[in-house]
């Protein structure tokens, strides 16, 4: 893959994991959440995917390059994130704090920074 092409899927991610994570805000305050917060309110179909969604991040990491370590500690922040979010109440607050999505291109991010991408 082309560093274009590269570069190119490391937006289409971040902009995914924005939207999942991190999308909207409540007015005059910090407190930001996303699809993933709101998907809580679809009894288990909601959850699966985004679990799903989380672990096409993780594959389009794999995809770019990822070493194993990483994907492997990517797919421990979705096991995290699924696991609480799959408990009543906590799991919205979960999802409103933990932001699995952005953490994992963030760390895909600093990875391909560290091979020499300009990102």
């Amino acid at each position: 893959m082309s560093e274009a092409e590269t570069l190119k899927a490391l937006k289409q991610l971040r902009w995914m994991a924005r939207f999942m994570d991190a999308g909207w805000g409540i007015p005059f305050t910090r407190v930001r959440f996303g699809a993933d917060a709101l998907s809580s309110f679809v009894p288990v179909g909601g959850d699966a995917i985004m679990v799903l969604a989380s672990l096409y991040l993780v594959n389009k990491a794999r995809q770019l390059g990822a070493p194993r370590e990483m994907l492997i500690r990517m797919a421990g922040n979705v096991a995290i994130e699924a696991g609480l979010g799959a408990i009543p109440f906590v799991g919205g607050i979960m999802d409103v704090v933990f932001r699995a999505n952005i953490k994992n291109v963030d760390m895909l991010e600093a990875y391909l920074r560290d091979r020499g991408f300009a990102v």
